[in-house]
């Protein structure tokens, strides 16, 4: 059975259901919440799952053992033993879904993509979507471990960006940087929900809330995103999205790029660095 071919980066579940049984896909489920939210994602991926689907785990096997940060991206060899272990391939055709229907799986598509895996899409509506087509769902204990893959990591740079980027943008007329945060805790008047952060935002950032990218739990459509993402980057060489942790800004990269502009850059560290008392810029309002 040949490998099914993406329609594009953002699928439907009725595309999903055609080609669930590919021996070269690869389902993931990389669900993620928030700490307070007091929610387990792996053991909610335990007890009901697309059929077939493998936990992505971005928060702990899939991060950076190093870091202080919260599931920062980690090097070449963690992520290929990590990947290779789920089974994915060069040859693969990797699907992301989490949850909530499309918060943390961009994070899983932007690590891919940034390691130079391309080929692989979100679910549109992801979990939720599926379950309201009315396709199956697992919730047996999973299935055992998949036959090793032999993808190999190769990072690229340029999806990257840390501190010193984000800050060199910040003084620059060819570059933007976009914060992906709700608009309370971009201007300061809401609390950060990591203790320790001040409030507000990078002087000279742009705020999109990621939420303004979705219409009923979907993804708007590629004329609406380009309409509110249009006016933060065109004209721009380069673009850096960051949010609070690194999640939510890859909602942001991946609606811009699915809308047809350049590739964006992440800031890996988002606030959970730049809001930490120090000498980074931050202003209110």
């Amino acid at each position: 059975m040949p490998a099914p071919e993406l329609p594009d980066i953002l699928v439907d579940a009725a595309w999903l259901a055609r080609h669930l049984d590919n021996e070269a896909l690869v389902v993931f489920d990389a669900s993620w919440h928030m700490p307070q939210t007091g929610r387990d994602a792996l053991q909610e991926w335990r007890e009901e799952r697309i059929p077939g689907a493998l936990f992505f785990d971005f928060d702990g096997a899939i991060s950076d053992p190093y870091s202080d940060l919260p599931h920062m991206l980690p090097n070449e060899e963690i992520f290929t033993r990590e990947l290779q272990a789920l089974g994915v391939r060069q040859d693969s055709v990797v699907v992301i879904y989490d949850m909530m229907g499309m918060f943390s799986s961009p994070r899983a598509w932007w690590m891919l993509r940034s390691m130079g895996f391309a080929n692989c899409a979100l679910l549109d509506g992801g979990l939720p979507a599926w379950e309201e087509a009315d396709f199956p769902v697992e919730s047996d204990p999973p299935r055992g471990t998949p036959e090793p893959g032999d993808f190999v990591a190769r990072l690229d740079p340029a999806a990257v960006a840390d501190a010193a980027a984000v800050l060199a943008a910040l003084g620059d007329d060819s570059a933007c940087v976009i914060d992906a945060r709700p608009q309370p805790r971009f201007s300061g008047e809401a609390e950060e929900p990591r203790p320790g952060l001040r409030r507000g935002h990078m002087p000279g950032a742009l705020n999109l809330p990621f939420p303004d990218l979705f219409h009923h739990g979907r993804l708007r459509s590629k004329a609406e995103l380009r309409s509110l993402i249009g006016p933060l980057v065109e004209g721009k060489e380069r673009a850096i999205c960051s949010c609070g942790s690194g999640v939510t800004a890859c909602i942001v990269g991946f609606a811009a790029e699915y809308a047809g502009f350049d590739r964006c850059a992440i800031y890996d560290a988002s606030w959970c660095e730049w809001g930490l008392p120090g000498e980074l810029p931050v202003e209110t309002g």
